[in-house]
């Protein structure tokens, strides 16, 4: 099951929170959200963004990976997957990343149930991680996708994590009351 909204719709923050409260339903335990990405490329940076405006919030309800300042890039996959297991073993794991499409897609966010294989956009192949996935399509996909990232505005991308970010926020805020009794802030 896919949903999919408009990053500049001014609905879609709550669209999406809804999005998720179908996807995920009620947890008992706070959720993963792993935000992935790099900074060295703008529009790669989808993921780290969103952490670090999650991360600033710090009044829900989650485990936050990937900011800024401590970005989780696609290549870490394979080793956070074996962490996030030992670590948070009945977590769901909301995982966050940027994408490439088609031009008619640009500013997409899509929110689906099961994993996402970071990297796709760049031929990578490094597996599957998250229980819940939400992709941003920040690019037009074509033969050099390295090449589109870095050509991508800034503002897109970061109107992008704002919804992310405020869906994802909204989403906790609901759960708040389930989690309040085994959960700490973010961290």
């Amino acid at each position: 099951m896919e949903f999919t909204f408009h990053a500049y719709n001014a609905l879609a923050a709550s669209g999406a929170a809804m999005a998720l409260r179908r996807l995920l339903g009620s947890l008992e335990k706070p959720p993963v959200v792993l935000c992935i990405g790099s900074d060295l490329a703008i529009g790669d940076c989808l993921g780290p963004i969103t952490g670090t405006l999650l991360r600033r919030s710090r009044s829900f309800p989650c485990y936050v990976y990937g900011t800024l300042r401590s970005p989780v890039t696609a290549k870490e996959i394979k080793y956070l997957r074996a962490f996030l297991g030992s670590t948070h073993p009945d977590s769901k794991i909301i995982a966050v990343d940027a994408a490439v499409g088609e031009e008619s897609e640009l500013g997409l966010l899509k929110i689906s149930d099961g994993a996402l294989k970071p990297g796709s956009g760049a031929n990578k192949r490094l597996g599957k991680i998250g229980d819940v996935s939400i992709l941003g399509i920040v690019a037009k996909k074509g033969a050099f996708p390295y090449a589109a990232l870095n050509l991508t505005r800034l503002s897109t991308v970061y109107a992008m994590a704002e919804a992310i970010a405020g869906a994802i926020g909204e989403y906790l805020d609901g759960k708040r009351l389930i989690l309040e009794h085994n959960s700490q802030d973010c961290v």
